[in-house]
């Protein structure tokens, strides 16, 4: 049996496979659990496993590749225009093996464990940020419910609370014993949130690629740990605008009387990551478009015609190129001073 290809569609337990010969005939319909599959391809000659990139498509293409496979991961959003009619797991597996043979496909890069381990932690303190503000959303409103109207931000909240429950009662006994223990989660979760952040900051020191990142205004820990984490070789990417686009960063474009006319940005791509860049972008934009730098010039232009909000997602896009020249080059940043 020659099998160039095998298209394996992954399930939480079992998984079905699909191995095409060099001509790309089926010549194999099979449904084995997740361990089976190893084990299977470990008695194949080596060949291309393709997976859509999912949840466990990383461990196993791992795995595969010691055997001496050559891992194809592919977004699902590109193997679907392949899945033929009345979608099933075996039809899914052919088009995903039917997919990773074209040659314009785009392939997902293999995480390391350690990448994946970095981008969980990320996942794990975004959540834990959602928990404390919906925390603080409900303390407010049942304030509000008694009358008292506290501004938003967490310190004028922090401060208010400790006037209301430190201080003379205010409110109701139940009703005071239940914001006093909502306020003890609180500060439970901002210790955990701060435990990441250290641990975010130490890995950001001792990896060079985070550091020459850390060089970029707008830039911290934060976000160098999680661009690393999810970009890995830069030469997946074939420049920085594909880097940008690949973030949503990228704005629209359509044509109105001939013309071209840009739009919104595409927000494709990783929502967490985005959202770290334009807050990092919002952040820096005030230093940056005062400094007497190229990048400063041209922010300032920007902002003498563009409304702010856009201008700080245009920075973003550009911070994204920046991001991906230093870990292509391996190179720091280095601000270009402002022609005479």
């Amino acid at each position: 049996m020659d099998i160039s290809v095998l298209g394996i569609d992954l399930g939480k337990n079992s998984c079905s496979v699909v191995g095409l010969d060099a001509a790309g005939k089926v010549v194999v319909r099979r449904r084995m659990r997740r361990e089976t599959v190893i084990t299977y391809a470990a008695s194949l000659p080596a060949c291309v496993m393709a997976m859509e990139a999912c949840c466990g498509a990383h461990h196993m293409g791992r795995a595969l590749a010691r055997q001496g496979h050559a891992v194809r991961l592919m977004s699902p959003e590109y193997v679907r225009p392949y899945v033929k009619a009345q979608k099933n797991d075996d039809r899914d597996a052919e088009a995903i093996a039917e997919a990773a043979t074209r040659p314009t496909m785009r392939f997902v890069e293999l995480k390391t464990e350690e990448q994946l381990d970095m981008q969980t932690l990320h996942r794990v303190r975004d959540r834990l940020v959602g928990d404390r503000t919906s925390l603080m959303n409900q303390i407010r409103s049942l304030l509000l419910e008694r009358g008292y109207i506290v501004p938003q931000g967490r310190a004028k909240l922090a401060a208010r609370l400790s006037e209301m429950l430190d201080g003379e009662p205010v409110l109701g006994a139940r009703i005071h014993r239940l914001i006093s223990d909502m306020r003890l989660r609180w500060i439970a979760l901002d210790e955990r949130i701060a435990d990441l952040d250290a641990e975010f900051t130490e890995a950001a020191r001792s990896d060079e690629r985070t550091r020459r990142l850390l060089t970029v205004p707008g830039i911290g820990a934060l976000n160098a740990t999680a661009l690393v984490a999810a970009v890995g070789d830069a030469r997946t990417f074939g420049r920085g605008r594909d880097l940008a686009a690949w973030l949503g960063l990228v704005p629209r474009q359509a044509t109105t009387g001939g013309k071209p006319r840009l739009l919104g940005i595409t927000k494709r791509g990783s929502r967490y990551l985005r959202k770290n860049l334009i807050q990092g972008a919002r952040s820096s934009l005030p230093t940056m478009s005062k400094s007497d730098t190229r990048l400063g010039a041209w922010l300032r232009g920007l902002l003498s015609r563009s409304h702010p909000n856009t201008v700080v997602v245009a920075l973003a896009a550009k911070m994204a190129r920046i991001v991906w020249a230093l870990l292509r080059h391996e190179r720091t940043y280095e601000p270009v001073a402002q022609a005479a």
